[in-house]
């Protein structure tokens, strides 16, 4: 698959033959830039940092804005945009508006200084709706939600019954300083998810879709991944690549400040004609997940995660043992954990049989609580099953998205190496072609 190069004022892939026609295509960027109050000039010294020298933090930011401007992208999504100093403000606004771009912005709550910007090509895109998300937890992170319309030059697909809409989002999750955040970062995810789902019932949209991009801070082998790929969302690069969930070593998008690196740069994109599982479903078995996760980690075989579990309870577990077993794993009991709301949920989903308890065999046979092996793949392929298909007098047309190329720079990340010589930020920049395509989706009733 050849790389992405800028053809025109989008983004097509070179491997096209110069006398073939490309098809209507929009590209998608999401780059993670480093704010200047992070970035580290000197590791002996951390007080030191890029915001105090301007003729740094400038110098690099306009070669950012060179590359980003190279591309053109029809859609750019940023993270760690300085959105506390005026002048890099400006300079972007400037830049980016010049050259067509119509630019969303928005600042971590509690003046933290960085925040989020989205930029779309006006020629391109008409702007339905602006939505901003404060996740108001530990992180101060937020998010963007961007509704467009599809315009020129994708009027070709133009149908007065056909939806040429995509809803977009922007976000940068909570940095995993150790694994007691996990559930702070899968409560975020929820709340996007949440969000996306509250605005499409509030307008009442069909189907369309769906695009998530960001900084996940999280990989493929993290809860927020499986949390996504449980409700039908497909990682762009991974599907442009042809790599499975399994490959998780295939590339990197990300050096911390620890010296590891790890993929967590992803261009989620949800199809209309993917079928879904409820979301609330999706939540229970993501948290679910991390329970699991956690007993296995302590080494716990069946008998013992039982114990744990039944507390001093003789036979079973009860409702109040499940709770205690969710507090000593810090699940529950301060500000960020799971509501009692939730709680009570998930105790309705492990106690299957609803008489209050669960004893050895319930356990043995329960599947979210206890399972080595998850019963992920099997809910996944028992959601897909036929029968649970809408059959074609239920569907109508609508537009999606294949996606035809995907591509990380600097290029040494997707052989899983992080170049010394690369300084543009300490995140890789990952754009993702995609051509319109009419598919089949369920009405909504």
């Amino acid at each position: 698959m050849g790389r992405i190069s800028r053809t025109g004022s989008y983004a097509i892939a070179s491997s096209i033959q110069e006398n073939q026609q490309p098809p209507p295509c929009i590209a998608c960027t999401t780059f993670n830039i480093l704010a200047p109050i992070y970035k580290r000039l000197n590791h002996e010294d951390q007080s030191c940092r890029e915001s105090d020298c301007k003729a740094c933090w400038l110098a690099r930011n306009q070669r950012i804005l060179d590359w980003l401007l190279y591309e053109r992208s029809s859609i750019i999504c940023l993270q760690e945009f300085w959105i506390g100093n005026e002048e890099l403000v400006n300079l972007y606004d400037k830049r980016l508006g010049d050259a067509g771009y119509i630019n969303f912005k928005l600042g971590r709550t509690n003046n933290r200084g960085d925040g989020l910007l989205i930029a779309v090509q006006k020629e391109y895109f008409r702007v339905v709706n602006y939505k901003e998300l404060h996740f108001n937890d530990c992180g101060d992170r937020v998010a963007q939600l961007l509704h467009v319309e599809l315009a020129f030059p994708f009027s070709q697909c133009q149908n007065s019954d056909i939806r040429q809409e995509i809803l977009i989002v922007n976000t940068h999750l909570l940095f995993p300083h150790d694994s007691s955040l996990c559930l702070i970062r899968l409560h975020q995810t929820y709340k996007i998810l949440q969000c996306v789902e509250s605005y499409q019932k509030e307008y009442q949209l069909k189907p369309i879709p769906i695009m998530l991009c960001g900084d996940w801070n999280g990989s493929k082998r993290g809860h927020v991944y499986k949390f996504l790929r449980s409700q039908g969302f497909v990682s762009s690069y991974d599907a442009a690549h042809q790599y499975t969930d399994a490959d998780a070593h295939k590339w990197i998008s990300h050096r911390n400040h620890r010296g590891n690196i790890c993929g967590v740069d992803f261009i989620w994109l949800l199809n209309p004609d993917k079928y879904q599982k409820l979301l609330k479903t999706s939540w229970s078995g993501a948290v679910f997940g991390l329970f699991k996760y956690l007993l296995r980690r302590a080494s716990l075989t069946e008998r013992d995660a039982f114990a744990f579990l039944r507390g001093d309870n003789e036979d079973c577990i009860t409702y109040s043992g499940f709770c205690e077993a969710l507090r000593q794993l810090n699940l529950i009991g301060h500000c960020h954990g799971l509501s009692v709301e939730e709680t009570k949920d998930l105790w309705v989903q492990a106690d299957i049989n609803g008489n209050g308890v669960i004893d050895y065999k319930e356990f043995l046979l329960q599947q979210q609580i206890w399972n080595p092996t998850g019963s992920d793949q099997r809910d996944d392929k028992k959601n897909m099953q036929h029968d649970d298909r809408p059959n074609d007098s239920e569907k109508e047309q609508t537009i999606g998205f294949s996606v035809k190329n995907a591509v990380l720079f600097p290029p040494e990340v997707e052989k899983g190496r992080w170049p010394e010589d690369y300084s543009l930020s300490d995140h890789a920049r990952l754009t993702v072609m995609f051509s319109p395509i009419r598919m089949q989706c369920l009405a909504p009733k």
